[in-house]
């Protein structure tokens, strides 16, 4: 049974492009376009992983993250932050809310791959 990985975007194009490469190596992926949603769908996918934007509608990424950091049931939840935010000050505040890892945009589509397949014991 594949791996189930929830990716959270508000860009169609990115969300699109990411959901193909991670399907191309193995993974099941479902989508979400805001925070709200995302929040949604990981109680009801139960993913193994979030690949998470930060700049959405509704709820930021760093706000989600924090908030599956909170729960008994997804505190353990691999988080990986995919984000234009590239600053230092950024990549700080998403390891103070409890991301996984940290990979800015543009990325290279081999990164985000073996990232989680480090995260998932799948790479």
């Amino acid at each position: 049974m594949p791996k189930k990985i929830l990716l959270v975007d508000d860009e169609p194009d990115i969300l699109m492009t990411v959901k193909k490469r991670l399907q191309i190596s193995g993974y099941e992926v479902d989508t979400a376009e805001n925070g709200r949603e995302a929040l949604e769908k990981v109680k009801t996918y139960e993913p193994d992983l979030v690949v998470l934007d930060v700049m959405m509608p509704e709820i930021n990424g760093y706000e989600v993250c924090r908030t599956l950091r909170e729960s008994p049931e997804t505190q353990n939840l691999p988080i990986i932050m995919l984000t234009a935010k590239a600053q230092n000050f950024d990549k700080f505040w998403g390891q103070e809310v409890g991301a996984s890892k940290y990979l800015t945009k543009p990325f290279d589509d081999k990164e985000l791959v073996k990232s989680v397949g480090e995260l998932l014991g799948t790479g």
